[in-house]
């Protein structure tokens, strides 16, 4: 068993967010030692899950979503290839932004808005 203090260090994340998990539902405590909650050793790996979850743009109730009742890992492939798909236009979203402020930084032009090559790449963003 780990106590809470342990489990957020070694997490990266505060006791608030442990005790907020815990009263969504996310992560369960095996109770308590004096004042401190307790932890089995495999919540680390669960908040790991959450953490990548998080990363990846999924809000917490979809994170919860992909557990069972019991805590077991219930992935929906779909719903994980959706946001996939997110991030990837998201890439590319960002890739143009990236180009055309390279563009403006290093385009010779006085008036940027007279530049073909910049207002071909305001259009496609």
């Amino acid at each position: 068993m780990l106590d809470i203090g342990t489990v957020a260090k070694q997490s990266g994340l505060n006791s608030s967010a442990l005790r907020y998990y815990e009263s969504i539902g996310l992560i369960h405590s095996a109770g308590r030692k004096g004042l401190r909650r307790q932890y089995p050793k495999e919540v680390l790996q669960k908040l790991a899950l959450i953490n990548l979850g998080r990363k990846a743009g999924l809000s917490l109730d979809e994170i919860r979503g992909m557990f069972d009742e019991s805590g077991d890992l219930n992935i929906d492939r779909q719903a994980l290839l959706n946001k996939v798909d997110d991030i990837e236009r998201s890439i590319r979203q960002l890739i143009c932004i990236k180009d055309s402020l390279l563009h403006v930084a290093n385009c010779p032009a006085k008036d940027h808005l007279q530049c073909p090559s910049f207002q071909k790449m305001l259009n496609e963003l």
